[in-house]
């Protein structure tokens, strides 16, 4: 039996188990790259409009941090390349980490890795299986975004390049999401240090953008953006993004090949004899299991609404002279300004509510893991039990809904030197702690009635996220839009806040959570 016998089985069960979740991937990178395009075309009358709104982003640096080089901007597909490249980056970099992590270290914290290999499967089978699915999976999405782009009509060398851009920057994630595998004995922590990685490669393409651009040459999201997608395309730029792939691939497998299955090759420090008097209450474990979750979803809300907030009053050289956009940002006769931030609050809701399917979850893979029939055997009750994790959801939600709106003040008020506006913004944010709880109230329902089928809160959040952005551009009917409970909500502080709706949707979220916690009282633990 060589190392890599049954890989073939494994991948097909992988596939078989992933695909919707590979769907969903897919989907959502598409509309993120494709969507720009026809937004971009309604919203300029004339090609002079369009070269003053141009002339105004390439000089912002605000711009061009959070989205690269601004390359033919003057140009539908130029738009596209910079408005979604480095997004997409990021996106196929998460998609990757996820995918590997599912199938390697989730396997092996679980058990069911130590029962495949225990039939006739090789050492590497499992983990090139998931290597493949994640390569599969960032090939899918590219030809995905560059079918929809040549759809469109754009030009075939720049919707390619684009293509080939994001797959490569995927795979090179992919390689680093395999080491990462490697190093610690558990998914949270793996997901943890490749999260870093893509952060960091994020944050020195932005750097060396605005600055001497010397940084960006250290990013994989910069290799890929060097393409120049667009814009004059260059191939020798995938040359670098290959050989990343490849050697973090292969970095991945040898450290593989040093460590014991089920550990990582740092050891997890054995914990204190006894527990701490933080420990001794529900509430106590919730925290100190979702701690870590919580921190790093601050800083990087934080920091992302800074970012924002950074562009301060330029919003009017990001759209130029254009009627059409001006439209759509003055929402119900606000002013510019406050219709664009009033957008950028509800995208920071959308990203907060993201943590809280996430935090309603950890009691499903407490329970997976089969920690919670050990900690009911105690004198805990179940009741207690859920309560403590609905609780940290519920503080962190609104914890990080304030940290999301004083980020966009701060950034704001740092930009223009108006500090009045942090309040503004700050409370401006706080609204959206009422859907976002409704969100996380159905992933408590679904666990507490179908826990199997808890996944689907994601698929909540998705259609959340496609309704509130490309809902208008797309069409969609006035029902469709009204099951998102974020359309609810006044777009404060482009239009007065509304108590009523607030109301409405934090009872609602208390009476999904309270229906969650009497099914999972009344059902049997896995």
């Amino acid at each position: 039996m060589n190392a890599l016998t049954g890989t073939g089985v494994l991948l097909r069960n992988f596939l078989r188990r992933d695909k919707w979740i590979i769907l969903a991937w897919v989907v959502g990178i598409t509309l993120l790259y494709y969507v720009q395009a026809p937004s971009v075309d309604n919203l300029y009358a004339t090609q002079v409009e369009f070269d003053k709104a141009a002339a105004g982003m390439e000089k912002n640096a605000a711009f061009i941090a959070m989205a690269g080089p601004a390359r033919a901007l003057n140009t539908v597909g130029g738009q596209v390349a910079w408005q979604a490249s480095a997004f997409g980056a990021v996106l196929a970099g998460l998609m990757s980490m996820f995918l590997i992590g599912r199938h390697t270290r989730v396997e092996e914290e679980t058990g069911r890795d130590e029962l495949v290999r225990s039939a006739a499967i090789g050492r590497q089978a499992p983990q090139t299986a998931a290597l493949v699915v994640a390569l599969v999976a960032n090939a899918v999405v590219a030809l995905a975004v560059t079918a929809s782009l040549l759809s469109y009509g754009l030009a075939t060398a720049g919707s390619v390049a684009l293509g080939v851009a994001l797959f490569l920057t995927g795979a090179v994630f992919t390689g680093i999401a395999l080491v990462a595998a490697q190093l610690t004995d558990g998914a949270r922590a793996m997901y943890g240090i490749a999260g870093a990685v893509i952060g960091v490669a994020y944050a020195l393409r932005a750097v060396g953008d605005v600055g001497n651009g010397v940084l960006s040459w250290f990013s994989p999201i910069g290799w890929g953006q060097a393409m120049h997608a667009f814009s004059g395309e260059r191939w020798w730029p995938a040359l670098l993004l290959v050989a990343g792939a490849v050697v973090a691939t292969i970095a991945g497998y040898v450290v593989f090949a040093r460590r014991d299955i089920g550990s990582g090759v740092y050891a997890a420090r054995p914990g204190p004899a006894r527990a701490g008097s933080d420990l001794h209450s529900a509430l106590g474990l919730a925290w100190k299991l979702q701690r870590g979750s919580l921190i790093g979803w601050g800083i990087g809300i934080f920091l992302f609404a800074m970012s924002y907030g950074s562009i301060g009053n330029s919003i009017g050289d990001l759209i130029g002279d254009s009627d059409a956009a001006r439209e759509m940002f003055s929402t119900s006769g606000a002013g510019l300004i406050d219709g664009f931030y009033a957008a950028a609050v509800l995208m920071l809701a959308l990203f907060v509510t993201a943590f809280a399917v996430s935090s309603a979850l950890r009691p499903r893979g407490e329970e997976d893991a089969g920690r919670v029939e050990v900690l009911l055997a105690t004198a805990i009750p179940r009741n207690r039990w859920l309560l403590g994790h609905m609780l940290i959801t519920t503080l962190g939600v609104v914890l990080l809904v304030l940290l999301a709106g004083f980020g966009l003040g701060l950034g704001y008020a740092l930009a223009v030197g108006d500090g009045a506006r942090i309040t503004e913004l700050t409370l401006a944010a706080l609204p959206y702690a009422a859907p976002v709880l409704v969100i996380a109230g159905i992933a408590r329902l679904l666990f507490g009635v179908a826990p199997r089928w808890a996944g689907l809160a994601w698929l909540a959040l998705g259609y959340c996220v496609v309704v509130m952005f490309f809902g208008e551009l797309l069409k969609f009917p006035d029902w469709s839009l009204n099951l998102s409970p974020f359309t609810h909500l006044a777009l404060v502080p482009a239009e007065g806040f509304e108590l009523l709706p607030f109301v409405a949707l934090l009872a609602l979220a208390a009476a999904l959570s309270a229906i969650g916690q009497i099914a999972f009282r009344r059902r049997d633990v896995h």
